[in-house]
């Protein structure tokens, strides 16, 4: 039996009891420094390449492209005053863990393609990419982020998917965890 789904729901329901004070904060903040709602559902590709809605706190004032951040002309127009420490910090991510116990996202994965980047999906897909469960952090996260090229990304992602295992999950948590801290490879 994989150790995978099991770890995800113990570590999101401890992570929803630890984080629920600094959430209620965060949706605050947000609720009073911008007008709009304090999560955004994303439509996103998950396992086989089927669709669900990945909630984030809204970082991004109303009315902004549902595109992936670097195909602004100029994301930084777009950030709300909150919205820049909950991407510097990934504190928008927050809201992932309703997915992962609802089982559209792993911990560990591929992170959740855009409905539309469809190039992405499709190198995913050629290269067997898209047959993993869809995570909050994964191989090419802690391996340039929003830095690299989806080529890149997706010849990391195939590592992953040869390497994946427990104790390669816990080691890319730990250096999620330590990249975060440090806020390396975030675009904000």
């Amino acid at each position: 039996m994989s150790l995978k789904r099991p770890f995800d729901l113990l570590i999101a329901l401890a992570m929803l009891v630890i984080l629920a004070l600094p959430m209620a904060i965060i949706a605050l903040a947000i609720k009073l420094t911008s007008k709009g709602p304090i999560l955004h559902w994303s439509r996103r590709v998950g396992r086989y390449n089927t669709f669900f809605m990945m909630p984030k706190f809204r970082s991004m004032g109303p009315g902004t492209p549902d595109v992936a951040t670097h195909l602004l002309s100029d994301p930084h127009q777009h950030l709300t005053t909150v919205g820049r420490l909950l991407r510097l910090t990934s504190m928008d991510e927050f809201p992932q863990l309703y997915s992962i116990l609802k089982g559209d996202m792993s911990f560990v994965g591929p992170r959740p393609a855009l409905y539309n980047q469809s190039d992405l999906i499709q190198i995913r897909t050629e290269k067997g990419v898209h047959r993993l469960q869809v995570g909050l952090t994964g191989w090419a996260q802690i391996n340039g982020r929003d830095t690299i090229s989806i080529e890149r990304k997706v010849e990391l992602d195939v590592i992953y998917m040869q390497k994946r295992s427990f104790l390669f999950d816990l080691e890319i948590i730990w250096a999620t965890f330590l990249k975060a801290a440090k806020k390396t490879g975030v675009s904000h």
